[in-house]
């Protein structure tokens, strides 16, 4: 992944591409034993954003600690816009301008059904072990 690199009055930033951000985000959050992890390019279907990171976790603070693995993990490529739902943990929504990421809690991924309302957004093929990981009491 090529990574651009350009100087503000500050600090230097990197700079990465709205795919490199969406693959970061389901990065970080398999390091922290994220599962069902999706990126969807919603770019030609919506103008809201680019990409669409949708990541489930076991509990407020599993999802809370992906959120901050996510935030901590991108901020060399600067801030987050903002973050909704870090407080309590069941759906928390990253707001990154070009990628949009949702952490939920089982029950409330299958209420709000991203996934089927998102359903012709097309997939980003993601790495084996992230795209195949799933809740351990599955196996």
């Amino acid at each position: 992944m090529p990574v651009k690199k350009t100087k503000s009055a500050e600090q230097e930033k990197l700079t990465i591409t709205s795919e490199e951000r969406a693959r970061k985000c389901t990065e970080l959050a398999f390091d922290k034993k994220a599962y069902d992890i999706r990126a969807l390019d919603i770019s030609k279907i919506s103008s809201i954003a680019d990409y669409l990171v949708i990541i489930s976790g076991n509990s407020d603070r599993q999802n809370q600690a992906i959120a901050d693995s996510i935030r901590i993990g991108l901020k060399k490529y600067g801030k987050i816009n903002d973050i909704e739902g870090a407080n309590e943990g069941k759906w928390i929504v990253m707001d990154y301008g070009d990628v949009l990421v949702h952490i939920f809690h089982d029950e409330m991924r299958r209420r709000y059904d991203l996934d089927g309302l998102w359903s012709l957004a097309p997939k980003l093929e993601l790495p084996k072990a992230i795209s195949e990981a799933r809740k351990e009491s599955d196996f």
